[in-house]
């Protein structure tokens, strides 16, 4: 069973609440979900998210929705990683973010099935990157994520969840998922309030013709409007 877990809190530093920021009037992470159930590699979506009850309107939202939620450690996100495959038992893990309100159902369909292919412990398209910061899927094999949890993990490993083993390539085996051409710099995260507008324009854009626009459809968008794009090069000149 392959069990997708999306990472979520509210207390972001950088734009708090951003996941239930609306775009097209329904919050950010739901429109993530919507686009993560046309998914036909994940057998189950779970949010994990903290027991901080600054995050409980978050947790509601989602069961309200029919979301699987469930809470753990705000800071020890490996932990709450844990508890789910404790529950669920999958072969296979998936990690996602709830900044990727852009997420491909493709895309992530192929890191996946590369992975079951591979026999890897690891797979991503983020170890050498060729897709949109934003487009990240994770997949690790859940021996290989138990053994990670076995090891002495730092406090940025256990934030970071995958660091402990994307960074020890000696001990674990790595594939990395990549497309041509190299689409490496161009951002579709939301970290910032620039990066939120830009995700707005292209739902504003393109949702209500096909709600199921992927990577193919936004870089069309963005070549076809002059001024509608964001890249790490905004963030080098300052425009946030």
């Amino acid at each position: 069973m392959t069990l997708a877990v999306l990472q979520a809190r509210l207390s972001s530093t950088r734009l708090p609440g951003k996941v239930l920021a609306p775009v097209l009037g329904v919050p950010m992470i739901l429109r993530q979900i919507e686009r993560l159930r046309r998914s036909t590699t994940i057998d189950t979506l779970v949010v994990a998210t903290s027991v901080e009850a600054s995050d409980d309107p978050l947790a509601n939202l989602l069961e309200k929705d029919g979301v699987l939620v469930r809470r753990g450690p705000l800071q020890d996100v490996a932990a709450r990683f844990a508890a789910v495959v404790q529950e669920f038992r999958p072969s296979t893990l998936v990690r996602l973010t709830a900044d990727c309100p852009l997420a491909d159902h493709a895309v992530i369909d192929r890191v996946v099935e590369e992975h079951l292919a591979s026999g890897a412990d690891y797979t991503s398209n983020v170890i050498d990157r060729t897709y949109p910061d934003g487009l990240d899927v994770e997949c690790i094999a859940v021996p290989a994520f138990e053994r990670m949890l076995a090891l002495p993990l730092t406090q940025p490993e256990r934030e970071h969840v995958t660091l402990a083993i994307y960074s020890r390539p000696e001990s674990f085996v790595l594939k990395s998922v990549e497309q041509s051409p190299s689409h490496a710099g161009l951002r579709w995260t939301v970290d910032l309030p620039a990066d939120l507008e830009f995700v707005r324009a292209v739902y504003e854009h393109l949702y209500d013709r096909n709600p199921d626009f992927g990577q193919a459809d936004i870089l069309e968008l963005v070549e076809r409007t002059p001024g509608l794009n964001r890249s790490d090069a905004d963030l080098d000149t300052g425009t946030n």
